[in-house]
């Protein structure tokens, strides 16, 4: 990671060249795919573009993105319901049934007995105790050990607060971490979160694990106390992986024996279809973001100019995905043979 990062292997860089303007298409699809599916009312298409003129223009966090987005979800179901459509469950349980009989009642579906957990307010409080136990241990122990100031615990913290907004998936809150890692802790450049996403979109696992990547760039630039930068950015990536899945498991035992009652919520399936479209407009910042890096990158003496063979590599990248729907690994894999080929050979 890290000599991919700075670019320390030639032939490492030379593939990136042409990955990052293929992560850059990746992304660019991704909002149209997921546009294509949530942005079916003009009430839609407008949270999708204030939540995208809010964090590019203003540079408001993704939180409050999402905080008034469900807000509006919500209220609007009230006022103007046609322009607030719910998000829908499954549907599939009671048309499979009738149809296959006790063969389709084989699978399991809307109809099926899963055994669920009977929800109550002491198995609420145990899990919330057991998990928070587990979620604060290390940042407590970072504290303890090398100061509350210290890189693992602001990681700790803020990888905490980056796993409870994570809706959408990491497309949605990878603008966030950029915002936050790059420009306000400083713990990795642009040009390296750009290389960290192209090693995860080209390497097995969720994109999520990319948050990995950062952890361990902050730590190898910013070593609390003693600890050798290998050291400090191992415990860091550790650091990064435990507090960003934690909390995903307690939301799940915390909210799984309330599914079943909540499907038939309209008002909350009219807020989470608020925040998907207010996530389409996140990763299209996030799109912009990146592909301005990619395409005009910043020189060693302040000044920008145009990378016309990563213009080209994003533009046949998204063609590629988005009208001949070719396959994702051979693309990116043809991006870093083309990288490698034009500034190797």
């Amino acid at each position: 990671y890290v000599y991919a990062a700075h670019g320390a292997v030639p032939w490492v860089a030379a593939i990136f060249s042409g990955l990052k303007p293929a992560v850059v298409a990746v992304v660019a699809a991704a909002v149209l795919r997921i546009g294509g599916k949530a942005l079916k009312t003009p009430a839609m298409w407008a949270i999708a573009a204030a939540a995208f003129g809010l964090i590019f223009g203003l540079g408001v966090g993704f939180p409050w993105i999402v905080a008034g987005a469900a807000a509006l979800g919500w209220a609007g179901r009230k006022f103007a319901p046609a322009q607030f459509p719910a998000v829908g469950g499954h549907g599939g349980g009671k048309r499979a049934a009738s149809a296959g009989g006790e063969r389709a009642r084989a699978v399991i579906d809307d109809l099926a007995d899963a055994g669920a957990v009977a929800p109550s307010w002491g198995r609420a409080l145990r899990v919330t105790a057991l998990c928070g136990a587990l979620w604060a241990a290390p940042i407590a122990a970072a504290g303890l050990v090398w100061g509350w100031g210290s890189t693992l615990v602001d990681q700790g913290r803020f990888f905490s607060q980056a796993a409870m907004v994570t809706f959408g998936g990491a497309y949605a809150v990878l603008p966030y971490v950029a915002q936050q890692a790059v420009d306000s802790y400083q713990w990795l450049t642009g040009p390296q979160m750009l290389a960290g996403l192209a090693f995860a979109e080209t390497t097995p696992g969720p994109l999520i694990m990319v948050l990995q990547f950062v952890g361990f760039m902050g730590g190898w630039g910013q070593p609390d106390g003693a600890l050798s930068p290998l050291m400090a950015a191992t415990l860091c990536s550790a650091m990064t992986t435990w507090v960003t899945f934690v909390p995903c498991f307690m939301w799940i035992f915390l909210g799984a024996p309330h599914i079943e009652r909540m499907r038939g919520n309209l008002a909350l399936g009219s807020a989470l279809a608020a925040v998907t479209a207010s996530v389409v407009g996140v990763i299209l910042n996030l799109a912009v973001w990146f592909g301005w890096q990619v395409w005009r990158p910043v020189a060693p003496d302040g000044t920008a100019h145009w990378n016309w063979f990563a213009v080209g590599v994003g533009v046949a990248a998204f063609v590629a995905l988005h009208r001949f729907k070719a396959n994702l690994i051979a693309v990116i894999a043809a991006a870093g043979a083309a990288g490698w080929l034009v500034n190797m050979l």
